[in-house]
């Protein structure tokens, strides 16, 4: 038996231990530790066994994956482990739920899991939920409130401002025409405020689609509602829907909440969202409406069109996001993508990292674009 060399190692990983039946490349106590867990969820000759129905083997497999790979491949291996070998069931064990490692994906999970989900797990389920909501605030707050509240100061102006109301830096631009170089300082002829804060400037309506392939967008949506709902500048909606439609405006100022009061799967009827939505919207020309929906109508499409086309008619900014998260192109209906471009409704995914820019520009009336 020779040593293992770090690309031989590699590949025997890659293949698994079959690849090497007379075991002459050699693993030592790490690299046996990870062939292990490997071999549990991806060997062929295990599949059908996989990691059983034990749950203390179970959580130690999920205490070896945080062991051995980094926080991006253990978020991997258990979306496979999902997958494969049926760990949703045992998600319904407390001990196990503890174990996990949170992200997007386990508390899209979850959400799917709510209706079943035994009393004595809910608990640790809003606990995993909420730290995962905790971690994404942290990250994502910060941009999309300086984002918003930055572009409402500039698409909002004020012609007449008091002293504390002046954006000093407009002002300047809007003067230097008027510089005068023996004085070495600039006489403003006019001045340039930030407008008031009278009422919410904006109407924002996020309009989600819970169907299961968006469980993702719906996690990042719930966080970015219940940002946009802290600035008092701003009136924020939040709709989900699949072939019914309920209104969680109330639930924003606790994401957790909301999110388990969504209920991932069914079908998708766009047009009873839309039908919906305009209900809401008593300021057309102030208002944005995020559609956050890969596009596959199941409902009445020609309708659905027409109301699109009717909120684009009355002043709303109404824009697509086929998916809100860091999954990778997504799968989304592109005739109709391509018919709601033909309206002037821009359909695109968005990572989170983008949305505050996209809600920025939004406000600004700046043409949407990929």
């Amino acid at each position: 038996m020779k040593p293992a060399t770090d690309n031989a190692t590699r590949w025997k990983l890659v293949l698994g231990s079959e690849a090497d039946a007379q075991n002459q490349i050699a693993f030592d106590a790490d690299y046996k530790g990870m062939d292990d867990v490997l071999t549990s969820l991806y060997d062929q000759a295990e599949r059908k066994a996989g990691l059983g129905g034990s749950a203390p083997r179970v959580s130690r497999w999920l205490g070896d994956i945080r062991t051995y790979f980094p926080s991006e491949v253990v978020a991997v291996m258990q979306r496979d482990a999902m997958d494969r070998l049926g760990l949703q069931q045992l998600l319904m064990e407390p001990e196990i739920l503890r174990t996990v490692q949170a992200d997007v994906h386990l508390v899209g999970t979850l959400m799917s899991l709510s209706r079943v989900m035994p009393q004595k797990v809910k608990h640790t389920a809003r606990e995993v939920v909420g730290k995962v909501v905790k971690e994404l605030e942290q990250k994502l707050s910060n941009p999309l409130r300086q984002a918003v509240q930055g572009a409402l100061s500039r698409a909002v102006r004020n012609p007449r401002p008091r002293y504390r109301e002046i954006d000093w830096a407009a002002t300047i631009r809007a003067n230097l025409k008027h510089y005068q170089p023996e004085q070495r300082t600039i006489i403003p002829e006019r001045l340039v405020g930030f407008g008031r804060r009278g009422q919410a400037l904006k109407e924002i309506v996020l309009c989600v689609d819970q169907s299961g392939s968006m469980a993702s967008s719906v996690v990042y949506a719930g966080v970015f509602g219940a940002v946009l709902a802290s600035i008092k500048a701003v009136k924020t909606h939040m709709v989900v829907f699949d072939t019914s439609v309920v209104n969680l405006s109330e639930d924003l100022q606790d994401p957790v909440d909301l999110l388990f009061g969504v209920q991932l799967g069914g079908g998708t009827d766009i047009n009873l969202a839309l039908g919906y939505c305009q209900q809401l919207i008593t300021r057309p020309t102030d208002t944005i409406l995020v559609l956050i929906s890969d596009l596959y109508e199941g409902g009445n499409e020609r309708e659905m069109l027409k109301k699109a086309a009717a909120l684009r008619a009355a002043g709303v900014t109404v824009v697509a996001l086929l998916a809100l998260a860091d999954d990778g192109a997504p799968s989304f209906d592109r005739r109709v993508a391509e018919q709601f471009a033909a309206l002037d409704i821009p359909s695109f995914a968005c990572t989170p990292g983008q949305f505050p820019g996209l809600m920025a520009a939004a406000i600004q009336g700046q043409k949407l674009q990929v």
